[in-house]
């Protein structure tokens, strides 16, 4: 790095475009396979066909909206935007409640709940500074770490060779050609996360896939069909699948974009921390609220998942000392070219499941991590470790015995089993109800 760079902590300067535009597609790199994932899960949920022209549409809209949204967030106008350096993507912290919502009432009622949802969302600018009380790290933590339990299974299947619809696929589920091919994720992963710097060691996931890639096409698991059948720009939709309004998805959605609003709370504070060495101001956190919200709302409305800050773009701002907004303004654009390519989306759809399985059993592993690490700040008295026991036990019970809650109508039973609803609102509630201890 050149003794410039080191003074690059204002987000509003930019550093030369040679430097500049490497910079902003490596946090393309970084949150790339994060960002095309939870489409493919939730689109599987819902039981598109994998690979089929609907699956490739919403990776597209991932990308596209991602780009979008990260525009919203560096460039903004008016009270819309925190003007740092914040990379937008889809979020993990729905794909456990939109899987369930996509799967029991399709995806027209999962992508209403997300435009209605993220209108709320935005809402939450205004007021969020009063509702950070509410999400201390023992309940923001808690939810986060049952995204990350309740998502291994999931890696796992697709690990394995199971089919889109979460189901056994045939008789090769589990064999050995699968995981060695989702074992090679992982292991190239490793080697590029600790063993190299920069680029390669913060694009170590997607790099992994794309060598699991190649292995697969040489162990003949990859169809390219759909890949030529694309076509090189995309036309937009408008609500592909219509607008169905469901009460009880709509606060399924509502209570994740609320700890999604806290999490970017912290992504802003700890951009600013790391790139300039300060605390995040008020209209800085309510901007990066309104421009999740708004994200998250315009996405939904074409076809795309909810949108969040990324956490692993924070890092690289930290690593690079380069506090520029500019530079990941350049990242967004890169996404919003890729999503406006079809092809890009197809060659994404067909990727094997057992490449997506070895990169997200690190990804959702990493989830679960981040959630165990924001509980490493809480004071493990009886009263928190209450808290914890009760509603680890219930946000996950009901996921692995969904029979105890059977007769629940419709989507009650889906929230109340898809662990993040429950595990939020027993953490919540104990810890408003619970005496605090000494």
């Amino acid at each position: 790095m050149s003794d410039a760079t080191a003074n690059y902590s204002d987000p509003n300067v930019t550093p030369p475009m040679g430097e500049a535009i490497p910079l902003g597609i490596q946090h393309v790199l970084a949150m790339f396979a994060s960002n095309v994932t939870p489409s493919v899960i939730v689109a599987g949920a819902a039981g598109l066909a994998f690979g089929g022209a609907e699956q490739v549409y919403l990776i597209q809209m991932a990308m596209l909206f991602a780009g979008i949204a990260t525009l919203f967030q560096t460039i903004g106008f008016g009270p819309v935007g925190s003007r740092l350096p914040i990379m937008q993507g889809t979020s993990f912290a729905f794909v456990g409640v939109l899987a369930g919502i996509a799967a029991t009432q399709g995806l027209g009622v999962a992508l209403t709940s997300c435009l209605i949802g993220g209108v709320i969302h935005f809402a939450l600018g205004s007021v969020i500074k009063n509702l950070r009380s509410y999400f201390p790290p023992l309940v923001t933590g808690l939810v986060i770490l049952a995204i990350g339990l309740y998502l291994i299974p999931v890696a796992i299947k697709y690990a394995a060779g199971g089919a889109a619809d979460f189901q056994m696929a045939a008789e090769s589920f589990g064999s050995l050609k699968h995981w060695a091919v989702a074992g090679s994720v992982v292991v190239v992963a490793l080697l590029c996360k600790f063993f190299t710097k920069g680029l390669i060691s913060n694009a170590g996931i997607l790099i992994g896939m794309i060598v699991a890639y190649i292995l697969a096409y040489f162990l003949g698991m990859v169809n390219f069909g759909a890949v030529a059948k694309a076509s090189w720009i995309t036309g937009l939709q408008v609500m592909p699948y219509g607008f169905e309004f469901n009460l009880g998805a709509v606060i399924g959605v509502t209570i994740v974009s609320i700890v999604s609003a806290i999490e970017t709370v912290g992504d802003a504070s700890a951009t600013a921390k790391a790139g300039a060495g300060r605390d995040a101001t008020d209209e800085e956190i309510a901007g990066a609220t309104y421009a999740d919200g708004l994200g998250t709302a315009v996405a939904a409305v074409f076809g795309g998942l909810p949108n969040t800050s990324f956490s692993q773009n924070v890092g690289i701002v930290g690593m690079t000392g380069i506090m520029s907004r500019h530079v990941v303004t350049i990242g967004g654009v890169v996404l919003i070219l890729c999503g406006l390519v079809p092809k890009i989306g197809a060659i994404v759809a067909s990727m094997p499941l057992p490449v997506l399985g070895g990169g997200v059993i690190v990804m959702f592993g990493m989830v679960a991590s981040a959630g165990l690490n924001m509980l490493t700040e809480v004071k493990m008295n009886r009263r928190n470790m209450v808290i914890i026991a009760i509603s680890l036990a219930v946000g996950l019970g009901f996921n692995l015995v969904p029979s105890a809650v059977q007769y629940l109508p419709g989507i009650w039973k889906t929230l109340a089993t898809s662990a993040v609803a429950p595990t939020a609102v027993c953490a919540i509630l104990l810890n408003q109800i619970l005496p605090q201890e000494d």
